[in-house]
């Protein structure tokens, strides 16, 4: 079992103070950030399988353009080249789905809302 780390013991100890959460959103750093998620949320269930995060309970379809997949496909096969657990892209995309509507601020999803509404009329 992995040790969790003491981050406001680190910051302490290298003389600064802890301010918040900081998350790369893309390249090498948001790419080695996707991998930690997958390797941090997704376990085996009891009785074998696929990985997947246990809280997941919600199954849904969700319409995807094939240039869509064939990007996910190519992210989940560089996360498997990395040892990873073996992801699929539709689990990636629910990851990647989750992670987004957690970092969306409420004033974003309303600038969503009013950018749509304008489109439509």
């Amino acid at each position: 079992m992995k040790r969790r780390l003491d981050m406001d013991k680190i910051a302490k100890g290298l003389g600064g103070e802890r301010r918040g959460r900081v998350s790369a959103t893309g390249g090498y750093f948001g790419a080695m950030q996707l991998l930690a998620d997958v390797e941090a949320k997704f376990r085996v269930p009891a009785g074998g399988g696929r990985p997947t995060d246990p809280r997941w309970t919600e199954r849904r379809l969700v319409p995807l353009a094939p240039e869509t997949l064939e990007r996910l496909e190519e992210i989940t096969s560089r996360v498997r080249q990395h040892g990873a657990l073996n992801v699929e892209p539709m689990q990636l995309a629910a990851l990647l789905l989750e992670k987004t509507a957690r970092q969306l601020s409420d004033a974003e999803a309303e600038k969503l809302v009013r950018a749509r509404r304008r489109v439509s009329r």
